[in-house]
């Protein structure tokens, strides 16, 4: 299990690597902005500060997107303890 830190308000919860980043906040009773869960609306997107994720199927993600640190969360499993910025 890893821990996940959600910026600004430093909301924390635990993810496993069988997990997406979306399931695990959701399992977690976070309110986590999502739509669709599947990659397609972008609701969920928000940018990684710190840590490893993996994606099953890579996000339709500009080069510029990814060197900004964007992922989407439905598609992100954990790999590491991670910090993500949700603004």
């Amino acid at each position: 299990m890893y821990q996940v830190r959600l910026l600004p308000n430093n909301i924390t919860f635990t993810a496993s690597p069988q997990q997406t980043v979306l399931q695990a906040a959701l399992n977690a009773g976070i309110a986590f902005p999502n739509r669709c869960q599947v990659g397609a609306c972008a609701m969920c997107m928000c940018r990684k500060q710190h840590g490893q994720i993996s994606y099953e199927l890579e996000p339709m993600l500009t080069p510029q997107e990814q060197a900004q640190g964007w992922i989407f969360a439905c598609l992100a499993r954990v790999e590491s303890d991670l910090v993500l910025s949700l603004d």
